[in-house]
C-alpha cells in the first residue's frame, strides 16, 4: 500500500509538472511569436523590400565578401537577382538591436534624398535581423581623407562638393523630414561616396526621432568621443549636435587628417587645440593638408572655409548656425558670423568603457550619461 500511495504521488508530482513546463514552454513560443510578429510586413512603413534569410544568403554567397564591420554587426556585398550591387548589414544580438533595428526600417525606409543612404530591404526571421542597403562603391570617407601615401586622393573641389553634400543632408534630416531627425553620430566614417564621388549620410538609424515643436531632447545616448559637442556632459541634445560633429569632420577635411592623431607631438595631438594655437599665431596656412598638392594650391580657400568649421564649433550651441544656413553659407549667399569664439571645449575622456562589443572612451566620470552606442560604420 505503501509503494501504491508513493507511485500515485510521484505520479501526480510528474504530472503536474509536466503540465506546468508544458504552460511555461508555449507562453515562452507565444511571446516570442508575439516579438516576430511585430515585424509584418504591414507594419513597416516605406517601400522597403522584405527578404528571407536564404534569399541573403543566396545573394551574399554564403556572406563571404565582407565589406566592413558596422556597431552591431558585420557588412556584406550581395548582388540582387537583377544585378544590382547591395550591402547586407547582419545585426549581431537580438536583445540589444530590437528596437533600433525596428527604428532603421521604419525610418530609413521611409526617407529619400540624394544625401542619405537608401535602405533597400530588409530581413526579420526568426532571431535573423538584416538590411539591405544601396551599395556606396568607394566605400567611407575616412578611406580617403585619412591615408596618406595612397595612389588616389580627393583634390579641393571634391573635398568641397562632399561637404556641401553633408551639409544637405543633414539640413534635410533636420528641417525637411516630417520628424525632425538627429543623426547623433556625424565622423567619417559614417559619410560614404558612390561610383561619382557624391557623399551620402549613412548610420542613421538610431537616432533620436523628434516631434517638430520639440526643439531639443534630454537623451541617455552617446555619440563617438572626438566628435561629440561639449553639451553632452549636460545631456541636454539639440540638432545643433549634428553641426558641432559637422564642424569637425570639416576640420579633418580641410587638414587631412583625425580630430585625435596618436603619431604627432603631444601638443598637436588634438587638432582643435593645434587649430586654436594656429589660429591665434596667424599661421592657419601651415595645417591645410600637406599630403595634398590641390589642398596646397588651394591653400587660401580651404583657409576661408575653416571659419565655417569654426562657427559650427563654438562651444555655446545657441551661437552654432543651422545647417541650412551652413548650406547658404558654402553657396556664398550668407556670410560667416564675425567675432567667433576659438575656445573650443571637447568633452574629456578620462576612463573607458565597453560597448556593444567595442572598447571606446568614456565622455567623462561625473557625467550622467549611460553606455549607450550608436551604430558604427556601414
Amino acid at each position: 500500500q505503501v509503494k501504491i500511495i508513493l507511485g500515485s504521488s510521484l505520479g501526480a508530482f510528474f504530472g503536474v509538472f509536466f503540465v506546468v513546463a508544458s504552460c511555461i514552454f508555449l507562453f515562452k513560443k507565444k511571446q516570442e511569436s508575439g516579438d516576430f510578429d511585430e515585424f509584418s510586413v504591414d507594419q513597416v512603413p516605406g517601400t522597403s523590400i522584405r527578404f528571407s534569410y536564404e534569399e541573403l544568403r543566396a545573394m551574399t554567397n554564403n556572406f563571404n565578401d565582407k565589406l566592413g564591420e558596422g556597431g552591431f554587426g558585420s557588412v556584406f556585398q550581395g548582388i540582387l537577382n537583377d544585378g544590382t550591387k547591395v550591402a547586407v548589414k547582419r545585426l549581431n544580438g537580438f536583445g540589444q538591436v530590437k528596437k533600433s533595428y525596428l527604428a532603421e526600417v521604419e525610418t530609413i525606409g521611409s526617407i529619400h534624398h540624394v544625401n542619405l543612404v537608401r535602405l533597400i530591404g530588409f530581413c526579420a526571421e526568426k532571431s535573423y535581423r538584416l538590411l539591405i542597403y544601396e551599395y556606396m562603391s568607394n566605400g567611407s570617407l575616412d578611406t580617403w581623407i585619412f591615408q596618406r601615401h595612397q595612389q588616389q586622393t580627393l583634390g579641393w573641389q571634391s573635398r568641397k562638393k562632399i561637404i556641401m553634400d553633408i551639409a544637405k543632408g543633414l539640413t534635410y534630416l533636420h528641417e525637411e523630414c516630417r520628424q525632425k531627425i538627429f543623426h547623433l553620430d556625424i565622423k567619417p566614417q559614417n559619410i560614404l561616396l558612390d561610383e561619382y564621388f557624391n557623399a551620402k549620410i549613412s548610420d542613421f538609424g538610431l537616432s533620436k526621432l523628434i516631434d517638430k515643436d520639440q526643439s531639443q531632447v534630454v537623451t541617455m545616448m552617446r555619440g563617438t568621443p572626438g566628435y561629440l559637442a561639449p553639451e553632452w556632459l549636460r545631456s541636454i541634445i539639440t540638432e545643433k549636435v549634428d553641426v558641432y560633429s559637422f564642424g569637425v569632420v570639416v576640420l579633418e577635411m580641410l587638414c587631412g587628417r583625425k580630430n585625435l592623431d596618436r603619431s604627432q607631438p603631444e601638443e598637436d595631438m588634438h587638432l582643435l587645440d593645434l587649430f586654436k594655437r594656429k589660429a591665434e599665431e596667424e599661421r592657419l596656412l601651415d595645417i591645410v593638408d600637406k599630403y595634398n598638392d590641390d589642398m596646397q594650391t588651394h591653400r587660401a580657400e580651404v583657409v576661408e572655409k575653416m571659419r565655417v568649421a569654426v562657427w559650427c564649433l563654438q562651444s555655446d550651441f545657441s551661437r552654432r548656425p543651422s545647417m541650412s544656413v551652413v548650406v547658404k553659407v558654402l553657396e556664398g549667399s550668407v556670410d560667416v558670423q564675425s567675432n567667433l569664439d576659438y575656445s573650443f571645449t571637447t568633452p574629456v575622456a578620462p576612463g573607458a568603457i565597453t560597448v556593444a562589443g567595442h572598447q571606446e572612451d568614456h565622455i567623462g566620470a561625473a557625467t550622467p550619461l549611460f553606455a549607450s552606442t550608436l551604430s558604427g560604420p556601414r
